[in-house]
């Protein structure tokens, strides 16, 4: 009988073990992954949001992006610290990444973006990221959308940056490639099909003329998709558990001397969605239930321009 019940405190004590280390891999923390939506000059305000999660120490294990958002996400993936991002947006303009053209196809081609990314992604292909990343793009003919996860990183970010009737689509491997925003405005399923636990949404919201009259053709075009977009935001809000807008209204899509300001927006938007963000870590990835956070809004701090 005594050797029973050694037998029976043994086989127990190996329960609670298995159980401990059972436990122990329930409780991991949760891969947060940030979605970074399109808006041309607007979407420096990315920078901010990316900064305040470097200096919370809060873990961004996976990156998506459309537009804009596809081109800060590759920057920030390939190795660029945030000082260096800084650097970068306070010296690109719109002729950094285009030229004018005469086509059928559009009114600019963004060409130049392959030397931009060339000479400054720290790696030139997915595989070699140091944060595993997707670029969304449509295909023109079919409507679909697309997410790279390999290969080259240039003509992917192009594709994604594509906006139509502005800049001539790209062909890659046979298929003609617009604007990322079409298909995925906030690139929130993607993170979710690539592995996200938390879906962190960073929405650029706002009115492409300040004064409600639009300055040219290219205001007309840009407020008509936010118009559709907005009314389309249930598709991309459904897979995110916070979403954070930054103040952008009344900046222009090419205002990208005012840099400062707009990365301040940023901040101050990611600031104030921090509480919500920081219950992630505090709640094991497979047993918790994901918080939706209302949108938030916030007003970047007053900057002088550059």
């Amino acid at each position: 009988m005594k050797s029973l019940g050694k037998i029976i405190r043994s086989v127990q004590a190996l329960g609670r073990e298995l159980s401990r280390k059972g436990g122990a891999a329930e409780t991991r923390a949760p891969a947060i992954g940030v979605a970074l939506g399109g808006g041309f000059a607007r979407g420096m305000a990315h920078i901010g949001v990316l900064k305040v999660l470097e200096e919370e120490g809060i873990p961004v294990r996976i990156v998506a992006g459309t537009s804009v958002g596809a081109l800060i996400g590759a920057a920030y993936c390939s190795g660029l610290s945030i000082e260096e991002l800084e650097k970068v947006a306070r010296s690109v303009r719109f002729t950094t990444f285009a030229r004018w053209t005469v086509s059928r196809y559009g009114f600019a081609t963004n060409d130049r973006m392959v030397s931009f990314l060339a000479r400054t992604l720290k790696v030139k292909t997915f595989e070699e990221l140091r944060i595993p990343l997707g670029v969304t793009a449509t295909d023109f003919n079919s409507g679909e959308g697309v997410v790279f996860h390999s290969g080259s990183i240039i003509d992917p970010v192009r594709a994604s940056c594509a906006y139509p009737g502005m800049f001539l689509p790209v062909n890659i491997r046979g298929r003609w490639l617009v604007d990322g925003m079409l298909s995925h405005p906030v690139p929130t399923r993607p993170l979710r099909d690539m592995g996200a636990d938390r879906v962190l949404a960073v929405h650029l919201k706002g009115q492409w003329s300040k004064d409600g009259a639009p300055r040219h053709l290219f205001d007309v075009i840009g407020q008509s998709f936010a118009i559709v977009q907005d009314r389309m935001s249930h598709l991309w809000r459904g897979d995110a558990d916070v979403v954070v807008e930054p103040d952008v209204a009344g900046f222009a899509y090419d205002d990208f001397k005012r840099a400062g300001e707009l990365i301040c927006a940023g901040e101050a938007a990611m600031r104030q969605a921090l509480p919500g963000v920081r219950k992630w870590l505090e709640t094991p990835a497979e047993t918790s239930v994901a918080v939706k956070a209302r949108p938030v809004v916030a007003r970047p701090a007053p900057m002088p321009a550059d």
